[in-house]
């Protein structure tokens, strides 16, 4: 194989998991920490997320200038990256008394264990700075 061919889909990993400790507040039977599952995303769907996140805001002389909300982005791109548990499971849902995967992660998890997730989501995909470093740049 040659080290181009090296790029080729087929020869590239694409299955990029990881396994986490996002709170030590859900144990198993033995009391250890219950391990997330996730996963890395390709920078198509990390647009697609981008997109979604981003709100037309109106600026000086009627100009329409596209705004990203940062809590909408990092929300939406931890949940595309957890595998496990599964956020869109209605019965988990109902338990927390929520409707909607965004909800019941907001509801589940205390606010420094959504930012240890976040930090375990962008080591994942590959950010080595901070997301809204990231986001900043992609506005420019």
């Amino acid at each position: 194989m040659s080290q181009f061919s090296a790029f080729f889909k087929e020869n590239s990993s694409v299955d990029i998991t990881e396994e986490v400790v996002v709170s030590e507040r859900f144990k198993d039977e033995d009391g250890k920490p219950i391990l997330w599952k996730i996963q890395g995303i390709s920078e198509e769907r990390n647009k697609a997320i981008r997109k979604s996140a981003t709100k037309t805001e109106k600026g000086k002389g009627g100009m329409k200038i596209p705004e990203i909300d940062p809590d909408d982005y990092t929300t939406k791109l931890v949940l595309e990256s957890v595998v496990y548990p599964n956020l869109k499971d209605a019965e988990l849902q109902e338990n927390y008394g929520v409707v909607g995967a965004d909800n019941l992660l907001n509801k589940m998890l205390l606010s420094g264990e959504f930012a240890t997730l976040l930090e375990k989501v962008q080591e994942l995909n590959g950010y080595d700075q901070d997301i809204n470093k990231v986001m900043d740049e992609t506005k420019n």
